[in-house]
């Protein structure tokens, strides 16, 4: 029996999926999906495998991802569906709209381009690893803990949410940390040289962020022919987040065009 990804369900309407990124969880777009909940869309915020609340399991790529995505529409009767994807959860979307065209309406990606990128999260890693949940029995604790990694606040806040108590007195991350950590590979790994999809296309980059510059616009072109490209100011990697005003404002004149 297949597996099937946990969601978080808000509002009525045409269907819209939102795919966060790699270490994050639906919940990092809670916000953003309450207020698309209000233009008329019924969003589904979806974990991705080896995230939030979702089913654990050693393979990982984006052709899988891609079908977990489409177990999911398929189960729920969605299709066709607005999809919008951030970083690692912008090349599932990608993947998905180039294999599942028809089921796809719009796209939207947040700040990754379909290229490969070198492994680059080994310090989060790290200082993840670090933790031991046998001593540390507060977010606290694991915040001074992961400190000595990350020096960023904001970023540890981001992983720390992953945080739960697995029993009473014990914290546990929701992510499968022992399956991602070796597949950073496969994480900055680009959707299939023949992939591409010629609906309508939104990529958002924040104007601080080096995730997509201006010379990966060809390769973007040739994936996704109705592509623009919009950016996002006084934002970086985490645009949705840092400048969710105007990205909520850029994403509707794109949906409603």
């Amino acid at each position: 029996m297949k597996q099937l990804l946990h969601s978080r369900i808000i509002g009525e309407g045409d269907p819209f999926i939102i795919l966060h990124g790699f270490l994050g969880m639906s919940d990092n777009w809670k916000t953003l999906g309450n207020q698309y909940a209000d233009k008329g869309y019924q969003v589904h915020l979806v974990d991705q495998r080896n995230h939030g609340k979702s089913f654990h399991d050693e393979a990982f790529n984006y052709d899988i991802l891609a079908n977990d995505l489409k177990d999911y529409i398929e189960h729920h009767q969605l299709a066709p569906i607005v999809l919008l994807g951030h970083s690692m959860g912008g090349k599932t979307a990608m993947q998905f709209a180039c294999d599942f065209s028809e089921l796809t309406k719009k796209l939207i990606v947040a700040d990754i381009a379909p290229k490969f990128y070198p492994p680059h999260h080994q310090d989060i890693i790290n200082g993840l690893q670090s933790l031991n949940f046998e001593t540390i029995s507060s977010r606290g604790e694991a915040d001074i803990e992961l400190s000595k990694h990350l020096n960023h606040i904001g970023i540890r806040q981001f992983l720390l949410k992953n945080l739960y108590w697995i029993e009473k007195g014990k914290l546990a991350f929701r992510f499968n940390l022992p399956v991602l950590r070796t597949k950073m590979e496969e994480i900055g790994e680009n959707i299939s040289n023949a992939a591409s999809y010629d609906g309508p296309t939104l990529f958002l980059k924040g104007d601080k962020s080096e995730y997509v510059i201006a010379a990966d616009m060809p390769e973007i072109k040739k994936h996704f022919p109705n592509a623009i490209l919009e950016t996002i100011d006084n934002a970086g990697h985490w645009l949705h987040a840092e400048n969710p005003k105007q990205f909520f404002e850029k994403s509707m004149i794109f949906l409603n065009s």
